[in-house]
């Protein structure tokens, strides 16, 4: 994960629940998203 930049790792995420992908793998990406303390509903919102 660490080679992801942040910006493919948010756009992966809004892909995995925008496909409805397996719910571990959107789990994954979402603890990844925690651990580097970004949060996919801020960018959402252009914050």
């Amino acid at each position: 994960m660490e080679l992801l930049s942040d910006e493919l790792l948010i756009e992966t995420y809004f892909s995995a629940v925008q496909f409805n992908l397996d719910y571990d793998f959107i789990k994954l990406l979402k603890g990844e998203l925690k651990r580097r303390q970004l949060s996919p509903e801020s960018i959402l919102l252009g914050a």
